[in-house]
């Protein structure tokens, strides 16, 4: 059974059938793929580090296999549903922020866009998600668990609302939403970042009205590590500060004790997600405990 899109799952999300518009390089490690499809008009994304659930299908499917999706359920009866399905049949579940989106001259969105990292350095393994965009071509189907309303609990950053500073630190999985929260920010906000990559053909534009101090970290070139930079750094100093981290997750825990234990941060004030962890895939770190 391939995936439908006729009915919501758990408000404010639902259910898109997407396929490959085109693929583009934007450096040694990082490749675009944009998709369209007819139900976009009903996607929504919040901006910043909006998240979403890409489903994959497994080499030589069509589309990817998944349960429909039935009105009233909560979620948690489509998730059993979906792990009933065999693992080499059921959709391969990734999470992935996006990167843009495109609107038509209706103001309906027309077309949306997912980075993907290209593992070459060792650090994590490339998993079926980075040799499935490799291979993208035209015309290619998936299916996103993506946001039906702009306010979605899929944005992790949510600053106090006075806030007049943020500490940014991100890997290349975490540049698409280090460049939109970047985007989002105000001009009355100092900005202090910390952006790693494996090349230093990684390096992307960036679009921030903030006012912004920027270290990119090529490890490449033998850069010193995420918590030395930071420990390094003079950060604003302002009375409202917010941080912002994202990456390996052993390295988020490192930088946020520091932030808290030695710079004197709030730690409600500091929002850290672990988007992958060194020798595990997706699939294995959602197997792990939550730490409190």
């Amino acid at each position: 059974m391939t995936v439908t899109a006729e009915a919501p799952t758990v408000a404010p999300f639902r259910f898109f059938d997407l396929r490959v518009v085109h693929t583009r390089r934007l450096g040694p490690s990082l490749l675009r793929v944009t998709f369209t499809g007819e139900d976009l008009a009903a996607f929504h994304g919040g901006g910043r580090d909006q998240s979403l659930s890409l489903f994959l299908p497994h080499p030589g499917q069509p589309a990817p296999v998944l349960p429909p999706a039935e009105p009233g359920d909560d979620g948690r009866a489509w998730h059993a549903a979906y792990r009933a399905i065999p693992a080499h049949e059921r959709a391969v579940m990734r999470s992935y922020t996006l990167s843009g989106q495109r609107r038509g001259p209706d103001g309906a969105v027309r077309e949306v866009s997912i980075d993907f990292v290209l593992h070459d350095d060792g650090l994590a393994p490339a998993g079926p998600a980075c040799r499935w965009a490799q291979g993208a071509r035209p015309g290619d189907r998936v299916a996103v668990l993506g946001p039906a309303v702009a306010e979605n609990a899929a944005v992790r950053c949510r600053p106090p609302r006075d806030f007049d500073s943020i500490v940014m630190w991100g890997d290349e999985t975490a540049l698409p939403a280090a460049l939109g929260v970047l985007a989002w920010l105000p001009a009355s906000v100092a900005a202090h970042v910390f952006l790693e990559v494996p090349h230093r053909d990684d390096i992307q534009p960036i679009v921030t009205a903030a006012d912004l101090t920027v270290t990119w970290l090529v490890r490449g070139e033998g850069c010193v590590t995420a918590l030395e930079a930071l420990r390094a750094a003079r950060l604003p100093e302002r009375a409202r500060p917010y941080a912002w981290l994202a990456g390996e997750s052993g390295t988020m825990k490192e930088l946020r004790r520091h932030l808290v234990r030695e710079r004197g941060y709030d730690k409600r004030a500091v929002t850290f997600v672990g988007y992958w962890k060194r020798g595990l895939s997706e699939d294995a770190l959602r197997e792990q405990p939550v730490a409190a």
